[in-house]
Order: C-alpha cells, then sequence, then structure tokens
C-alpha cells in the first residue's frame, strides 16, 4: 500500500492514511497569470545504503515473506523470465517519460531484464484511469497493484474468485497496476515507483526503515539506492520462485557480500520492530475521518509509545513531527517546539536529510509567522539541494516559496521575485493542476507584499 506522500500532507495541509490491506496500494490525496514551464528531473543520484549486512537481511525477508496486513507469505515470488511493461488507458503526458526513466534505472541499477512493451501479452500493464475509478474499487487508494490481470474491469471477479491474491502466488507472471490520469505528476510518478516495485518485488512496507519507498511514512517518493539493492537482491541467480523464508535466508549472507561488500564492515543496529499501536496511532493522527481532538489524542499516543520504548531513531522524530503537523493552528509554540525535537533526533541519525528538510519547511514557515526572515533562510537554503537530490518537487517548490517569503522579510525584493518564479515551475509537477500552482502564487505574493 502506497500512503499519500508526507510530502503532499506538508504541502497541501491534509494526509490520508489507508487501513492495511493485502492489495498494495497508495491512499488518495484573480487575473490570469501565465505560469512557466513546468520543470522536470533528468538524472538520478541515489545514495547507496549505509547499513550492516545483517540489518539488509532482517529487511529483504520481512520485505519479501510479509504483506501489509502482517499475513506471512508462504513462499519467495518473483518473475522467472525477463518483464515486459505495457500502458493502456489515459496517460497524462508525464507518466510515459517517467516510466522510461525508472525502466532504464532498474536495468542499469537494479539489473533487472525489464523494457516496454506494447504487446497485450505484457506482463505487467500498467492502466492510467480516473482516481473515480480506482475508487469505485478500492475507496481510499489512489494506485494499486494486483495479481493475474491487466485491467480493471477484471479486478472486481478476480478478487471474487480469489485469483487476486498474493499469499496463493507460486511465481509472477501477469499484473496489473492503476495509476490515476488525474492526479499532479509527481503523484502519478510515487504511485508509479512504488506500485512497479512492489509488482516485482518486495509487498510490505517497514516502518522502521529510513531510507526506502517501502515506508508508510512516504517521506521518500522514488526509489532509493536501498531500493535498488533490495530488487537487485530480489533477482539475485541463487534466489528463485517457491522458496521459503528459510532458504532464502540461507542464500542471503552470500548475496549480500557479492552485492554489498561495504555492509560486511558495518555493526547491525538491529532496529526493534514497530508495533501495531504505534502504526495505528500515526494512522489516525495523519488520515483521514478522525476529528482534530481524536488525532491530537493519537499523536500523542505515538509519542508517548515511541519514547516508552526508548527510540531515538527516525521513528521517534516521526512521532513529534505527526504532533507538531496536528499542533499547528491551535498552539504554534507548541507545534515549533515539537518540530525542533523531530529535527533533535533526525539530525542524530545518518540517511535522514529528507526528513529534516520536511521539518526545516515547517520550522522556516514558524519563522515567518514571527517575522524572522533571517533564521527562516537558515532553515530552508541546507535543504533545497536535497529536495531536488531526492526529486520531490513539490517539497522543493514550497521551500523556494518559503526562501521569498524570507527574503521579501529582509527586504530583498529582486531575489524574492526570482525565487518565488523560480518555484512555479516546480509547482507544476509538483502539485499540477494550474489551479493550485496559481493560487499558492496569489497567496504568497500576498504574503510577500505585505512585508
Amino acid at each position: 500500500m502506497r500512503l499519500l506522500a508526507v510530502s503532499l500532507c506538508l504541502m497541501l495541509g491534509a494526509c490520508a492514511a489507508a487501513p492495511v490491506r493485502d492489495t498494495p496500494t497508495r491512499a488518495a490525496t484573480g487575473s490570469p497569470v501565465t505560469l512557466p514551464a513546468m520543470k522536470g528531473f533528468s538524472t538520478s543520484r541515489p545514495t547507496p545504503p549505509s547499513r550492516s549486512n545483517r540489518d539488509i537481511q532482517r529487511d529483504f525477508l520481512d520485505l519479501a515473506f510479509t504483506l501489509e496486513s502482517g499475513r506471512a507469505l508462504p513462499v519467495f515470488t518473483r518473475f522467472e523470465h525477463p518483464i515486459t511493461v505495457r500502458v493502456t488507458g489515459s496517460p497524462p503526458p508525464t507518466l510515459i517519460p517517467d516510466l522510461n526513466r525508472l525502466i532504464g534505472r532498474l536495468r542499469s541499477e537494479a539489473g533487472i531484464n525489464i523494457r516496454r512493451s506494447t504487446k497485450p501479452s505484457a506482463n505487467i500493464t500498467i492502466q492510467a484511469v480516473t482516481r473515480a475509478q480506482i475508487q469505485r474499487y478500492l475507496p481510499k487508494a489512489a494506485c494499486f497493484v494486483v495479481p493475474n490481470i491487466s485491467s480493471l474491469s477484471e479486478y472486481r471477479s478476480a478478487r471474487f474468485r480469489g485469483a487476486s491474491s498474493w499469499s496463493q502466488l507460486r511465481t509472477r507472471e501477469k499484473l496489473a497496476i492503476f495509476l490515476p490520469n488525474d492526479a499532479s505528476p509527481q503523484e502519478a510518478r510515487d504511485c508509479l515507483h512504488e506500485e512497479l516495485a512492489q509488482a516485482i518485488g518486495p509487498l510490505n512496507d517497514l516502518y522502521r526503515l529510513p531510507d526506502s519507498v517501502f515506508n508508510d511514512d512516504n517521506v521518500h517518493t522514488v526509489l532509493t539506492g536501498f531500493d535498488m539493492l533490495i530488487l537487485r537482491i530480489h533477482y539475485a541467480p541463487e534466489l528463485r520462485s517457491g522458496m521459503t523464508r528459510d532458504q532464502v535466508a540461507a542464500r542471503l549472507p552470500a548475496i549480500l557480500s557479492r552485492l554489498n561488500p561495504s555492509g560486511n564492515h558495518r555493526a547491525p543496529t538491529y532496529p526493534p520492530a514497530t508495533p501495531r499501536a504505534w502504526v495505528s496511532a500515526i494512522q489516525t493522527a495523519l488520515g483521514p475521518g478522525a476529528g482534530e481532538r481524536r488525532r491530537l489524542s493519537a499523536a500523542q499516543t505515538a509519542v508517548r509509545i515511541a519514547t516508552t520504548r526508548g527510540w531515538h531513531d527516525h521513528r521517534r522524530a516521526f512521532s513529534h513531527f505527526a504532533l507538531g503537523r496536528i499542533l499547528r493552528n491551535s498552539n504554534p509554540e507548541a507545534a515549533r517546539q515539537q518540530f525542533m525535537t523531530a529535527e533533535q533526533f533526525y539530525r542524530r541519525m545518518p540517511g535522514t536529510a529528507l526528513h529534516r528538510a520536511h521539518s526545516a519547511a515547517h520550522l522556516a514557515a514558524a519563522s515567518i509567522s514571527r517575522g524572522d526572515g533571517r533564521r527562516a533562510l537558515a532553515f530552508v537554503q541546507p535543504h533545497l539541494a536535497t529536495a531536488k537530490r531526492h526529486e520531490n518537487a513539490a517539497l522543493l517548490a514550497n521551500l523556494l516559496l518559503l526562501q521569498a517569503d524570507a527574503y521579501d522579510l529582509l527586504g530583498r525584493r529582486n531575489e524574492a521575485r526570482a525565487t518565488r518564479l523560480d518555484s512555479l515551475g516546480w509547482a507544476r509537477y509538483g502539485f499540477g493542476a494550474d489551479w493550485v500552482v496559481r493560487a499558492k502564487r496569489r497567496k504568497l505574493t500576498v504574503v510577500g507584499a505585505g512585508n
């Protein structure tokens, strides 16, 4: 399951967390002005994983042999032949270029034999349909992947016959991915990355992973260096469909030594498993359907669980981040303190630069509201390159808009105008609809003009 990205939660002020399922999905989330051309990303620069191979072995087994619901999978499955991918439906203009880039990365970084095809016999069909069509079948999903079908019209009958059950698979032959064609380019791309990765690789998500799209916090929106290593392991020649967990575990040390030799020299940290109570609290705090009081209580519960268990990792930080988001409107100073606490925990843990960028955006906004442009710049500027490196256009657009507001506060009007214009090209990819981009432009222009 792919939840609404935290970046979009941060930017748009709403976050939908879907209930746990066995079907990997991504949960839903004046005068006209001439907008600049849409900006995009061309070169990926993933950071290699920096954890012990013993930790990665445990991660791989939990990802490959468990569904998001917690149900165990009896055997390992993958495609045992070259993989072909086709696109049907009405794809948005950005989907095919994004897919081509992703397939190129899967071939070069994960060593997977995968290519585009136009034939109906393709192993994976990516069908681009409206969000409403998707939610007619899974109301809380914006995109999802299903085995043994090739179109959305087949899903209901396949589900009724049990043909869409991941736990019944013994090898992978045919799957379908359903993506929204009326979402922002970034949301469609984010869906594409996780759903295609799950179509060919692991099906589970783990909150304990700080550097992966296989994590329901959805901080990472494109496949990371860790994810590419996991997929490379998934298609190692030593493995095959039908193997049990013990059989795979026996082969992993040699595979990891070959694919990630530096991991043999790092000490394992063995991060503890994430309790279901914490997961439920986070989903309630950041998800739809709960009132403000219940969301606040859930966020406080998440912080309490993380504190009681003695966590000092990104999950502890994310608990404070979630509580800060809930408190933003009712108690801005308390929210700022929570974001500062989140930043302190993130800073101590490697691989959390993108997490820190999200916290920095909130802290910069708080500084701007207090009229402190210099401090806002100090929060924003170190993270602009991070947002770009991680290909998060929505986050980058907002950081630039915050930077423009800070420039206005400091009387640097020309720099503010240039930065605001730069942000709009990224916003067109990150937020999609021109009316959203124009609304953000008007809102932030008014803010800047009033300083």
